[in-house]
């Protein structure tokens, strides 16, 4: 038994400003497809044949954002919450514990959930080829470099063929060393996939990693479900070292192998990478959303929110937002973190709120944005709840676009509806609901010297923080 495991704890900080913390790089649309990155991995999984629903491994803060994304294709799916971020070794330990729960013979596919592979017929034909040459053996899927690339870490292989033992792992060479393995023949893309039976996998860490492992384990015995996820316990889990599963595992193990996979892959891990996997005009151009040019060559240019036109330029990738606007020459796509460190240090929050979030309740869209106002978009599903809370700061004021909403102010409960108004200042106890059988829409203007989520304080909560 096969069941698909889909990392989904990162941030992509280098696809800065569609990715933030809140709405990361698995969750946004990096093309003119429909879907996310990680619906596209949920349907190439679909798509494989595999009966077993995915477990996808993720943080807190992602939780319903990533439900979301599940109920939108109406797939099944176990979302396993990681109490804080420990890595890629912890969070593939907490799966195959999961997966074995299910079936002791379970083997574990693990898949990036932020990785684009197009081509689904030579995913899938190169899993049931691993999985057929599989004995008691942890295998890495080593992509077949088309080009000498620095972006990228390495497995080299001990011979050439379709199954080989690893020989060693390598970190992002120079370009010149990265010429040398593209020459020789036996050295792959590290594509950060796996196929290993779950028992092996907790038997190798438990050798190599016996804390790592105690820890990890403590944590899923103390697990527990919170709406329709599941959350590991957080004081064992926390015990975990923070180590990948390269260096805690397949560098260290004797039953490590690589399989070539010639399929397209791309980490899609910047914007200059991004630009490459997309169909390109005849300057090279890659535009999404609104975008005119002129004498414009080798671009990308992505844009959601207005018209955007170039007239005379070359290798750009221009990212426009709301909130943020990002122009830079496309070879030094990977120093886009360097800006999303600065706003960290400034203390500023571009880096970590999204336009549009999702929550438990409904979702928000932030449509205007001032020194000492705020302008939000809200939806409340039927039945939704937002908690009885205080602000310090702030005051807002609510207009009903349209639905039903019962709101407590002040201890005093009434319902309004469309083109009803409510203004909380700020010290006012409030809360609202929508008690309604269509969604609440209500446009939220927010006034103060404090504008910032920091500035709340909840008495009740109807779903766990």
């Amino acid at each position: 038994m096969i069941i698909p495991v889909l990392l989904a704890g990162g941030s992509g900080n280098r696809l800065w400003p569609l990715s933030r913390e809140l709405c990361p790089k698995q969750c946004i649309k990096l093309t003119n497809s429909d879907f996310t990155l990680i619906q596209d991995t949920l349907l190439r999984v679909k798509h494989s044949g595999f009966t077993e629903p995915p477990i996808i491994v993720c943080n807190n803060e992602h939780r319903f954002l990533i439900a979301q994304q599940i109920q939108e294709l109406d797939v099944e799916a176990d979302i396993l919450l990681e109490p804080a971020a420990r890595n890629t070794a912890p969070a593939i330990a907490l799966a195959a514990f999961a997966a074995l729960s299910r079936n002791p013979d379970a083997r574990l596919l693990v898949l990036p959930a932020d990785h684009l592979i197009s081509d689904k017929g030579s995913f899938t034909e190169a899993v049931i080829a691993a999985n057929k040459s599989l004995n008691d053996q942890l295998l890495a899927f080593g992509v077949v470099p088309k080009y000498a690339e620095t972006g990228y870490g390495y497995i080299e292989a001990s011979s050439y063929g379709e199954l080989s033992a690893i020989s060693a792992f390598h970190e992002k060479p120079s370009l010149d060393r990265a010429q040398e393995y593209l020459e020789a023949g036996n050295y792959y893309w590290n594509s950060g996939m796996y196929l290993f039976p779950a028992q092996l996998f907790l038997r190798e860490l438990n050798s190599l990693e016996p804390s790592l492992y105690i820890a990890v384990r403590e944590s899923y015995e103390a697990r527990y479900t919170d709406l329709d996820f599941i959350r590991a316990g957080e004081e064992a889990f926390k015990r975990a070292k923070n180590i990948s599963v390269d260096v805690a595992v397949m560098e260290r193990t004797q039953r490590g192998m690589v399989m070539p996979y010639v399929g397209d892959w791309s980490d899609v891990g910047s914007w200059d990478s991004v630009h490459q996997t997309q169909p390109q005009d005849d300057d090279g151009n890659v535009c999404i959303g609104d975008v005119l040019l002129e004498q414009t060559h080798n671009s990308y240019i992505n844009t959601s929110n207005r018209l955007v036109a170039a007239v005379g330029v070359d290798n750009l990738a221009v990212i426009d937002t709301p909130d943020a606007l990002l122009v830079m020459n496309r070879t030094h796509s990977q120093d886009v973190k360097s800006i999303v460190q600065q706003l960290k240090q400034l203390g500023r929050t571009e880096h970590r709120i999204p336009q549009h979030s999702y929550r438990p309740w409904g979702s928000v869209e932030t449509v205007n944005l001032g020194k000492q106002y705020q302008i939000k978009h809200v939806m409340i599903k039927p039945g939704g709840v937002i908690a009885l809370q205080v602000h310090q700061y702030r005051s807002e004021h609510w207009v009903i676009v349209s639905g039903t909403a019962e709101v407590n102010l002040a201890g005093e409960v009434c319902t309004f509806s469309e083109n009803d108004s409510v203004h909380i200042r700020s010290g006012d106890v409030h809360s609202i609901k929508n008690i309604g059988s269509d969604v609440l829409e209500i446009i939220e203007v927010q006034t103060g010297t404090f504008i910032d989520e920091a500035d709340v304080v909840r008495f009740t909560n109807n779903y766990l923080t």
